[in-house]
């Protein structure tokens, strides 16, 4: 199937065109002609497979073909402002930016406005943006209610609804938000409701929203890219730093996606790989958002090697053939593997996944592959390996009520072992001390 068979605008052809995309992906295919017919939607994709093109291209045209209802005049005879017609909601700044982006890409060839609206920058420019009228407001919930709250938004005429990564914005509380921002909106509406991964509270959420819906699910519910080859790399705790590195440097990768569960970890690693002569900057909520757009725009350029983030900003990375993600902690919740693994492999395009995994995380590892509902390859990196002591200690720490492994109790080992040349036998305690001292010593690795 080409674009062109989608029913979709010249204008809008052009764009897709110019972007380098000859055929829709199944979301797209799938989603757009019912968008097109006016139906309300629920589409659970991957991440990574065009859902924001999904919604954005057939939003674009339909807002550019219909009337919008007629503009009145003050007492003073001038012409009102707009009102914004489509809302797109997403939970964070870097996503709201990206789909803004999308907008004025795809929409370039229509007479149509947009802006977009977050938090963490000054409200005033915003403020200015939204009274000169807009077709397309994309906001994040906690600053579109600021809005609200001050009288700066009017949402009474919003013909077309996204809630985009909405499982997301369940996991960061902002359901009552996402409640009041509906109670602003007009009744009668077309509702889009997008999804990376479908769970109870999604289905319910989606019941109280959605009116006679299609529901397009281009993938197995919470299933990772099925080109992103992924790997889990046994390693003690205090050593993951330095297998980080040395996985950057032995197989030569120039841009890299590490996950760090915490703020003050991720600037922790950052820094530590940059006294390892590795290039990195952080990216998490703490951060200005001029900060955040910087380190954003380092990365994608290649100023910077690595970009260390946390699960807030994850599902607003957007890279073209991203090559490599490396999960440096387990996330506490499985479906955030799926989301971060997610940011590589995007677009059909290939990508690998490595996740370090201590002993005291095995129980999130076992959590993670039965969402999956399969196991993930292990390679045991030379010198890198966990032995007993390691399993023993996380295991005295779990018993002792100072460590977890996951959310259900029970022990294990990994699933589907592999090596990878001459990783396996031979793992002492004195041995991995030996080695662990050869390693720091051969690179330039400060303690941590």
């Amino acid at each position: 199937m080409s674009f062109n068979q989608l029913g979709l605008r010249a204008e809008l052809l052009e764009a897709v065109a110019a972007k380098g995309y000859t055929e829709p992906s199944q979301i797209q295919a799938k989603a757009i002609p019912p968008i097109l017919d006016g139906r309300d939607l629920l589409g659970g994709a991957q991440t990574g497979t065009g859902k924001t093109a999904a919604f954005t291209l057939p939003l674009l045209q339909l807002l550019a073909e219909q009337r919008p209802a007629p503009s009145d005049s003050n007492r003073n005879g001038k012409r009102r402002r707009h009102l914004p017609r489509a809302l797109i909601i997403t939970p964070t700044r870097e996503l709201a930016a990206q789909i803004g982006e999308s907008v004025v890409n795809y929409g370039k060839g229509l007479e149509l406005s947009s802006t977009v609206i977050f938090g963490g920058v000054g409200i005033n420019p915003q403020i200015s943006r939204l009274r000169r009228g807009v077709d397309i407001l994309i906001a994040t919930p906690g600053r579109l209610l600021d809005h609200a709250g001050q009288g700066t938004v009017d949402l009474s005429q919003i013909e077309i609804l996204v809630l985009d990564e909405a499982d997301r914005m369940l996991d960061m509380g902002f359901i009552h938000d996402i409640r009041k921002i509906l109670k602003l909106l007009p009744g009668r509406r077309q509702n889009l409701l997008f999804s990376a991964t479908y769970s109870d509270e999604i289905k319910k959420l989606s019941e109280g929203i959605l009116h006679d819906p299609v529901f397009v699910e281009v993938a197995r519910r919470n299933t990772a890219a099925e080109k992103v080859e992924q790997v889990v790399h046994p390693v003690a705790k205090v050593e993951k730093r330095f297998l980080l590195a040395h996985l950057i440097r032995d197989r030569e990768w120039n841009q890299v996606l590490v996950f760090n569960r915490t703020k003050h970890g991720s600037n922790r690693l950052a820094k530590q790989l940059d006294s390892d002569g590795i290039s990195a900057t952080a990216i998490h909520g703490n951060k200005s958002q001029g900060a955040r757009t910087k380190a954003l725009a380092d990365f994608k350029s290649g100023r910077v090697r690595v970009l260390v983030a946390t699960d807030v900003a994850s599902r607003g990375i957007d890279i073209n053939r991203l090559p490599h993600v490396v999960n440096f902690d387990l996330p506490n919740v499985p479906e955030d593997y799926v989301h971060r693994i997610g940011r590589t492999g995007r677009a059909g395009e290939e990508g690998a996944a490595h996740s370090l995994v201590s002993a005291d995380e095995r129980g999130l590892l076992r959590d993670i592959e039965r969402l999956l509902k399969r196991s993930i390859p292990v390679e045991d990196i030379e010198g890198f390996q966990m032995n007993e002591a390691d399993v023993n200690a996380a295991a005295e720490k779990k018993r002792n009520g100072r460590g977890g492994g996951g959310r259900r109790s029970g022990d294990g080992g990994y699933s589907s072992r592999r090596s990878s040349g001459g990783g396996g036998g031979g793992r002492s305690s004195s041995g991995r001390r030996r080695n662990s001292s050869r390693r720091r010593s051969s690179g330039n690795r400060s303690a941590a």
